[in-house]
Order: C-alpha cells, then structure tokens, then sequence
C-alpha cells in the first residue's frame, strides 16, 4: 500500500544505508534550531538520509539548503507541550510526531528523534511500535557523566513512567546492562539501585523486592551487582548502570543538568572579577573548556526509549543545534548498529531468564560501540 502521507522532495531514502526520522515540531526552539541541528548532523555524516516531519509549507524552504538527503514529509499538526498524552493518542494522527514515529513503524527509517512532549511521545510511541513482549513499562535511559574509564554511566528510568515496581526494575537492570555492553564495551556491567541509603533494611518494599530479584539474576544476566547506590554514587565509579523509577530518575537528571549550570556559571563570574582573575582563567581555558565539554548537557543529549519495537530518542525539549545533532548522532549510532533487535533479544532473554534460565545476550563491543558519546569516540 502506498504511503498515504504526502512529501516533497527528491527520491526517498531506501533500504540499504541510515535513515533517520526527525520531527521538526515541538521544540521550545521551533523548527529552526531543529533544522540548524540537522545541518550540523549531515556535514559529519555523509552517508545518512532523514526524513523530517512537519508542515510542508514551513519546512521546505529551511530544508532546502541541506540538499537531496532530507525529504520533507508533510503533517501539518503539532503536540503541544500542554497537550496531554491521552488526547494525542485520540486525535494526534496528523501531528508531526505520530508521522515522524510511524517511518520507524513502517520500515522507512531505523530511528526516530523527537524534542516534543515526553508524555504524548512514549504515549505515540507505545501506541504506534508497542511494547516488547515482558515489558510491563518501557524506560528511558540516559548517558550521565561519571567517573568511570568510559566517562559515562547509564541510569534508567528518568521519566517514561513515575511508578515502577520490583519486576520492572529488574528488566531495567538488564535493559541498561545491554546498553552498557553494546554501547560503551563494558563487558560486565556492575549494577545499583537506587535507594536514600546502602542498608538493606532501608527503602520502599519494591525496592527490596528489586534488590532480591537483581541480585538474584547476577550470574545469567552476566553482570554484577552492588546493591544499594545512593544519590552521590550516580557520576561515580562504583557503578555502571542506575537503576530507579521516573519520578527519582528524572529529578535526579534535572537537578544534575541544573548543578552543571551553575558550576559554569559560577566559574565564569569568579575568573571575570579582576585583572588577575582573568589573567588566571586564561591560563585555565583548555581546562576549564575541557571541562565544559564533559559537564554540558547538548552533549550527551537524548534519552533513549528502551521497551519498545523500535529505536526512540526523545531530545530535550528546549535543545539547541548542538544539542539536536547530538541526539540524531545517538540516533545515528543506535540505528546503524541495529539496537532496537539488541533490545529485543536482551528482553526475550530477561523472560526466559525468569522461566528456564536461558543465557543472556553476551559479547562486548569496543568501547567506541554504537551508543558511546562522540566524546568518547574521539578520546
């Protein structure tokens, strides 16, 4: 059947080389930072093709510049970022969102960006590619920086869902644990869940339920666990991957792009007091830069919807250019490497892993794998 949303544009993308779905609306930034990011994004990556979601009228003129690898599918709504999840899965089937997730759907692209409505986008999503089989509440996972060799940990769920009960933080655990794996060459992933302290004796019953289920599932799952982790362990090196509901995680995401922040600007106001104060950040700047890099947030922006039938970025929604060809570059990585079917396979494992014991997904991929940061690969 013939797709029945209109485009303009040249030939479209076919099978055979990366095609990325882009929506264009949303954003606090409107499509033109959405565009400038794109830009960004295909001057390093010649070989990709996007599709790029949104009224037609509006699109094509900021699209035209960027040649023949962008088509401009047209779907003249937007999601609001008032609108509420469940009035976009009634009437949200002409917004740039539903069509941006639905060239995943249909095959046309292996990966999707959107800077829209968190809530509308996991509704879109969940409606239009569902919910892997043994996946009660898809998560969303995100790159923290940290201490470690890798320079980054993985902590899951910042946000898809507030609730979370112990069976679903045990496939978080082995969701975040392929992540790790795949994306940053960690061949034995060391596991914690979050907790307001260490003591096993502390915490809500799910969470000691978790912590059970988790340290029981060590050996199949191929990976460690260290148990309780508290709020100062999340950039450390004690850990890898952070396992938590929506409500902690994404509070404690917010709060840690805000410390950044203000860290920044702290440092910009003390070397800008004085003659020697700017004599002194002078000399600091390839430090104080480098520190910059590792510390910003456009960076490493994008959290990744794990669960699902298909590869979902959700990009800040007030996201710059750097910060938008920052998640198409995840989207890039991801898709490329096939992530969505690593998914799968890791939550067909979990499953079996509860039933007979089936081994788990094995294999490390170097430490510049398919989900590692540019930051990283460039080290």
């Amino acid at each position: 059947m013939a797709d029945p949303r209109p485009s303009s544009g040249t030939e479209p993308p076919r099978a055979g080389g990366l095609v990325l779905s882009l929506d264009a609306m949303g954003g606090d930034r409107g499509p033109e930072a959405v565009v400038a990011g794109l830009g960004r994004f295909l001057a390093k990556q010649p070989e990709a093709r996007v599709l790029l979601h949104g009224p037609e009228g509006l699109l094509t003129p900021l699209a035209r510049p960027l040649g023949e690898r962008v088509r401009v599918v047209h779907a003249p709504d937007v999601v609001a970022m008032t609108d509420k999840p469940s009035q976009v899965m009634r009437n949200g089937k002409g917004t740039s969102m539903w069509s941006a997730v639905d060239s995943v759907r249909d095959g046309e692209a292996q990966a999707v960006v959107s800077c829209g409505n968190t809530g509308a986008l996991m509704a879109v999503s969940m409606l239009r590619l569902r919910k892997l089989p043994g996946v009660n509440r898809p998560a969303i996972a995100c790159l923290w920086p940290s201490l470690n060799p890798m320079g980054f940990n993985v902590m899951l769920d910042v946000g898809a869902d507030i609730r979370a009960d112990a069976e679903d933080l045990l496939v978080y655990a082995l969701m975040g644990t392929s992540y790790a794996r795949q994306g940053l060459g960690i061949a034995r992933p060391r596991v914690g869940l979050l907790n307001v302290g260490t003591e096993e004796h502390k915490g809500r019953p799910e969470l000691k339920d978790a912590h059970d289920l988790i340290g029981g599932a060590t050996a199949k799952g191929e990976f460690d666990y260290v148990g309780f982790v508290e709020g100062g362990d999340i950039p450390s090196n004690r850990v890898d991957v952070i396992v938590t509901d929506g409500f902690t995680g994404n509070v404690a995401l917010k709060t840690g792009e805000g410390t950044a922040t203000l860290i920044s600007t702290l440092l910009r106001e003390a070397f800008g007091r004085g003659p020697l104060s700017k004599m002194a950040g002078l000399l600091a700047l390839p430090s104080l830069q480098q520190f910059r890099k590792r510390v910003d947030p456009r960076r490493v922006n994008g959290g990744v919807f794990l669960g699902l039938n298909g590869t979902v970025i959700k990009s800040h929604g007030s996201a710059d250019e750097t910060g938008v060809a920052a998640a198409l570059r995840l989207a890039g990585r991801l898709g490329a490497a096939g992530f969505a079917e690593r998914i799968a396979a890791r939550v067909a494992s979990a499953v079996a892993l509860a039933q007979d014991g089936t081994p788990m997904d094995g294999g490390a991929t170097p430490a510049g794998g398919p989900e590692a940061p540019e930051e990283q690969q460039q080290s």
